[in-house]
């Protein structure tokens, strides 16, 4: 099945999970910060942080150049928000006004627009050989959103990207897999693959990789911040602790989130919340659910969800159909209604349909919108 509508997020393969097609590409209740180390330092309290209009935004991912037949399904299905992939040739402040004009005049909010060569970067999440120039690109990368009046991105900091060990077979649908046990595992970002035993030749420390965290953020925050940027920071996939000799010791547990935001110290660094890679771990990696995250964090530092789920938490998963896994995901709702979120909820990594992704979408946006109008009438 193949669509020229499936820009991220959904692969349109049944043979072989495809994460580059995915947008990475991907707690005080009410909505207050629990800890005064969230708040911003006196460089940070002057920047300026856009202001969302009130409310769940649920949001459809969907092409760069759309064709007239997937704006009028975009309107069929309620989707008032986009979140596109931008292709070579439109990764630019021009571009990314092109692609927001061709949805604003069929009425549709283009509310985050990615940029898969600096989504996630090995070369600054391990500090290899190139680090300093992929950090000039993303630094360029937010202002051409900024100058575009995008307010939103997700960065991801994988070392060896997303691994999987397979597809299984959910309802008769063709869905990613991943086994701790299968000697089949593999990472995958873009055109490269990575293997165990160690997959760029050595070990490396969970202090370098925390020193390499910081090294970019400091530099990235401010840039986001004069261009009136929030950048969301996306779990790992999977959460395991180490992969193939990188440890994932930041982005795959709230203690590690925690932290991280208490380094960035700025308004325009928060949480990018899959669902999905939380489901994956568990309460025993994680050490909160996700709706348990959305209230310690709130609506100051979680700007966007994916809404995924998953069969069970590691050490074997497989990505299923949102009201066929183990969590109960209206809690998310329930939790995003609470803290009065108002960010943007996107189906994620649904397993393949008959249809392709226009089935895909139409279903989870359908079950998206119950889940929302359900928890909203109980608030």
């Amino acid at each position: 099945m193949t669509s020229s509508f499936s820009a991220q997020g959904t692969s349109n393969t049944a043979t072989a999970f495809n994460p580059d097609r995915r947008e990475f590409v991907k707690l005080a209740i009410g909505g207050a910060l629990a800890s005064a180390a969230f708040m911003p330092s006196a460089t940070s309290a002057s920047a300026a942080v856009h202001k969302s209009a009130p409310g769940i935004k649920l949001c459809a991912q969907t092409s760069p150049r759309p064709t007239d037949d997937e704006l009028i399904f975009l309107k069929q299905i309620g989707a008032e928000y986009v979140s596109v992939q931008s292709p070579p040739d439109l990764r630019t402040a021009d571009g990314f006004i092109q692609i927001k004009k061709r949805y604003a005049d069929a009425g549709i909010t283009v509310w985050n627009i990615g940029n898969t060569d600096v989504h996630n970067m090995p070369e600054v999440t391990l500090n290899l050989p190139g680090r300093d120039q992929k950090i000039d690109e993303y630094k360029q990368y937010i202002r051409n959103l900024g100058q575009a009046g995008i307010y939103y991105t997700t960065y991801a900091h994988m070392g060896n990207g997303i691994w999987s060990s397979g597809t299984a077979v959910i309802r008769g649908s063709a869905a990613r897999e991943f086994d701790m046990a299968s000697p089949n595992k593999v990472g995958v970002w873009m055109d490269k693959k990575f293997y165990e035993p160690l997959s760029h030749g050595r070990k490396f420390s969970q202090e370098e990789i925390w020193d390499n965290y910081t090294y970019f953020i400091k530099q990235v925050a401010p840039v986001a911040e004069e261009n009136n940027v929030r950048i969301g920071i996306h779990p790992d996939d999977p959460p395991v602790p180490e992969l193939a000799g990188v440890p994932r010791c930041i982005f795959s547990n709230f203690e590690g989130y925690k932290r991280a935001m208490e380094i960035a110290n700025s308004p325009n660094i928060g949480v990018c919340l899959c669902c999905g890679c939380w489901n994956e771990g568990g309460p025993k990696l994680m050490h909160k659910d996700p709706a348990e995250m959305i209230r310690y964090f709130g609506a100051e530092k979680i700007w966007k969800i994916h809404f995924r789920n998953v069969s069970a938490p590691l050490p074997h998963f497989v990505e299923t159909f949102m009201d066929n896994g183990y969590y109960d995901m209206s809690k998310i709702m329930e939790a995003l209604v609470e803290v009065k979120f108002d960010g943007i909820v996107i189906l994620d990594h649904t397993p393949l349909v008959i249809g392709g992704h226009y089935a895909e979408q139409a279903y989870g946006f359908a079950y998206m919108k119950a889940l929302k109008d359900r928890a909203e009438a109980k608030s």
